[in-house]
């Protein structure tokens, strides 16, 4: 792209023509971007350039998941998104097919910045790799417990799942399990489970469901509750 640009100025005989000037424009501020980027902190809320091979891509991370100091949770985004062109183009190069992805922090560039739209693979018109060097960060299961008192806390974490038709299945299997045991459960002790995005933050609170069956891990954690109020 940047060969194409200066064979075009080069050969100009005179004034830059409006589309080579835009071009050139363009291209001065990616330079200036790269040269004084705008550094990403955890939890800013806004988009992050990363690198996606020998690209920059622009990354959305998930709201309530981007504080972790060293992983965050993000999808890749077509540069000129939100504009309904930008969808349909980003669809067909595969944006849209790659759900959430762990996002190591070190590999965010820094904020993302409109200038670095000519370095995306969209702008090369090519389609994003099968592998973008980042891991499936998609969905969980929450098991939320509430105690005679009123107050509540997190009794059990599931996940990642890496559909969400998975978690939404699980949850529903938990729910039905505390109904039917809602005679022997734990006294005082109320739990429902819901699906949640995974908090790819706090991996380290999570259960694999692909490992243990999620009844399996519920009648532990109810157990352990148990004990710890006996």
């Amino acid at each position: 792209m940047i060969r194409r640009m200066l064979r075009r100025c080069g050969n100009a005989p005179s004034a830059l023509s409006a589309e080579d000037q835009a071009v050139v424009d363009a291209f001065r501020a990616m330079l200036a971007a790269v040269r004084h980027p705008e550094l990403w902190t955890p939890g800013c809320a806004q988009d992050v350039a990363v690198k996606v091979g020998p690209f920059i891509e622009r990354a959305r991370p998930r709201s309530g998941d981007d504080h972790g100091p060293d992983l965050i949770a993000v999808s890749l985004a077509h540069p000129d998104t939100p504009h309904a062109a930008a969808y349909l183009h980003g669809h067909n190069l595969g944006y849209t097919d790659k759900g959430w992805l762990r996002c190591e922090t070190a590999a965010i560039l820094d904020v993302w910045q409109p200038a670095y739209a000519m370095l995306t693979h969209a702008a090369a018109d090519l389609p994003l790799p099968d592998d973008v060097g980042m891991a499936p960060a998609h969905y969980g299961v929450h098991v939320e417990a509430r105690r005679s008192d009123g107050t509540c806390y997190t009794l059990l974490r599931l996940g990642p799942y890496t559909q969400v038709r998975h978690a939404d299945r699980d949850a529903a299997r938990l729910n039905a399990k505390v109904e039917g045991e809602a005679d022997t459960a734990t006294p005082g002790l109320a739990a429902r489970a819901v699906a949640a995005p995974f908090d790819v933050s706090d991996r380290a609170a999570y259960n694999d469901p692909y490992e243990t069956d999620a009844a399996v891990l519920l009648a532990a954690a109810v157990e352990g509750a148990g004990a710890a109020t006996a």
